[in-house]
């Protein structure tokens, strides 16, 4: 598939946020010990992240005036779940926000956070559905799919977290999920290897004389019968030489999982003493894994295979 640079930021600025919304809310929730000038200004920060998440989705749209439609098929549709629940995690995450700077009450009360809570879980499902519930692509088809959306996300997010919570002297939120962090980073990096096994040992259903309907034995492509490309050869194939995906498959372990991992075993060792330590590790982790993110969500798209690509192959 051609990966989207509106789409790819889209699935990782809102996972980013959702995970760093989840954690203050799961924060919230166990009492750690926050100011509440922290945790507003956060949740600032996770607003931000879906705005501009959800302002980069409407750069995809051929007419964005009609996105509303997109609703109308929430019985049938995980695209038209997500534009439902997506504005609804916005509203909440707003809403806390808005208690907290205000000083009301509802700030401080426990259904709010739990609420953010099962807000991002939804969305992230919602997402990923989008994605696992296409069967003829076999590499989205799957229940890692959704594993995997759910643990980059909430360890993105936490990450994050972590970061401003150094930045900002919240050593308590540290000392209770930097290891959490370190262990959901290392988790989201296990599974998503899994993935990319996985996705090495598939055998396609579908096969270039499924394809063009011929039964010869032996088929060898030269031409796709056009002179140049069209939507399909644009919209279904990255169009990157094989070179360049294997260094992006390795490029998103690196700066998305074992270096922020590095970081975060800095951070954490130097924890120990009296101090809350220095805030670097932390602020590089949350810095070097955005791009590693990036890469990780375009290989996503590009490993993706079409059947109809069997059918355009090359042009010449």
């Amino acid at each position: 598939m051609h990966p989207a640079w509106s789409i790819l930021c889209f699935t990782t600025l809102v996972g980013v946020a959702q995970g760093l919304a989840t954690l203050l809310a799961v924060a919230t929730l166990m009492r750690v010990s926050m100011t509440p000038g922290f945790v507003a200004g956060a949740l600032a920060l996770s607003l931000f992240l879906l705005l501009a998440g959800l302002v980069s989705s409407f750069l995809h749209l051929g007419h964005p005036r009609r996105a509303w439609r997109a609703v109308l098929m929430w019985r049938t549709s995980w695209m038209s779940r997500e534009v439902i629940v997506l504005p609804a995690f916005i509203g909440l995450v707003g809403l806390w926000w808005l208690a907290l700077v205000v000083g009301h009450p509802i700030g401080q009360s426990p259904w709010l956070p739990a609420l953010v809570i099962a807000g991002a879980l939804a969305l992230w499902v919602c997402t990923a559905m989008i994605y696992a519930c296409l069967r003829f692509i076999e590499e989205w088809a799957h229940p890692l799919t959704v594993v995997n959306f759910v643990l980059i996300g909430l360890s993105s997010g936490m990450v994050l977290a972590c970061a401003l919570a150094a930045a900002a002297g919240q050593d308590a939120l540290l000392r209770r999920f930097g290891l959490a962090t370190l262990l959901l980073v290392l988790a989201a990096w296990a599974m998503r290897v899994v993935s990319l096994r996985r996705h090495a040992r598939i055998r396609h259903r579908s096969t270039l004389q499924s394809a063009t309907g011929l039964r010869a034995g032996k088929l060898a492509q030269t031409s796709m019968g056009m002179s140049a490309g069209s939507f399909n050869t644009r919209e279904f194939f990255h169009g990157a030489v094989p070179v360049t995906v294997q260094r992006v498959r390795l490029g998103f372990q690196v700066m998305g999982f074992l270096l922020p991992a590095l970081c975060l075993v800095a951070g954490l060792a130097g924890l120990g003493g009296q101090g809350g330590g220095s805030a670097l590790p932390w602020l590089l982790a949350s810095a070097c894994q955005l791009p590693g993110l990036l890469a990780e969500r375009w290989l996503f798209f590009a490993e993706a295979k079409h059947p109809q690509n069997l059918y355009y192959q090359t042009v010449s």
